[in-house]
């Protein structure tokens, strides 16, 4: 079903799966860690069936050709400028975007930078980054959740304990929300040279400027899901109040942080529902 494309942005490579009509609406899914884009195939295939064409990178650190060692290039204005670098490459003006977990950070900044290049957002588990680092400061339930930032920032160390014995920590993660297959293929591609690294990087480039930016200003939906154990209720209850637009709030009961993969329909759904109220 996938045709997958390598798309050269400057010095780097990736790998872009896409699918469906070349004249249907244009979506790009963003993946979050530690995935690939084969975390949205059946959220991309329910799309396709419905008219849409989605556009499905494996992002900074995940495609080969595009895993620089460097922590300073694995910032949000570099991630943002991906993203644009795709639209131009595949001659778009503009299009609708979905991301999760930090595919989700990265389509939010994407929304709030480039207004004139997106025409909505769908964000799933993370919420605008306003409303999530508010939690970070000030809600402990939150603070105790995103404890494990601090290992993945420490350099070496994470890659060790991520890919010992293996990477048995890294399978944990996932827990019960993702296929063996899916993990496998995970795992395979982060025990590649420079790719846990890079995936890792995006948690080292952070700042603590992270939440500092406007609201977004583009129809915004934002799925949560009540059994994410990354994301507590605190910052997903304050999402709308940074966006400037039509707004909606899809809670999904009873699901991991890995959503997806676990309740594809549910996502397929809230961003046919939200490219629908722009047409």
């Amino acid at each position: 079903m996938f045709e997958t494309t390598a798309v050269t942005l400057g010095d780097l490579s990736f790998d872009v799966r896409s699918a469906g009509p070349d004249q249907g609406t244009p979506i790009v899914l963003l993946h979050g860690f530690p995935e690939t884009g084969r975390s949205w195939n059946a959220v991309a295939r329910a799309l396709v069936d419905h008219g849409l064409r989605v556009l499905v990178p494996d992002q900074r650190g995940y495609s080969p050709g595009a895993r620089p060692a460097d922590v300073s290039e694995y910032t949000l204005d570099k991630l943002v400028t991906d993203v644009i670098g795709l639209l131009d490459a595949f001659g778009l003006d503009t299009a609708h975007l979905a991301g999760h977990d930090w595919g989700a950070v990265v389509a939010w900044q994407t929304a709030v930078r480039h207004p004139d290049r997106i025409l909505s957002l769908t964000a799933v588990s993370v919420p605008h980054p306003a409303a999530f680092g508010w939690a970070l400061r000030n809600d402990p339930d939150q603070q105790a959740r995103s404890s494990y930032f601090a290992l993945l920032r420490e350099e070496g160390k994470a890659e060790s304990v991520l890919l010992e014995d293996d990477a048995r920590r890294l399978r944990a993660m996932y827990g019960q929300g993702v296929e063996s297959d899916a993990v496998d293929e995970y795992v395979r591609t982060l025990s590649e040279p420079g790719a846990l690294t890079g995936a890792l990087n995006w948690y080292r480039a952070m700042t603590r400027d992270f939440g500092d930016i406007p609201p977004v200003r583009v129809p915004a939906t934002y799925v949560w899901s009540t059994g994410d154990s990354a994301m507590g209720a605190a910052a997903a209850e304050r999402c709308g109040e940074f966006v400037e637009a039509d707004y909606e709030f899809v809670v999904v009961p009873d699901i991991s942080h890995w959503v997806p993969e676990e309740a594809p329909g549910a996502v397929a759904d809230a961003v046919r529902a939200r490219v629908r109220k722009c047409r």
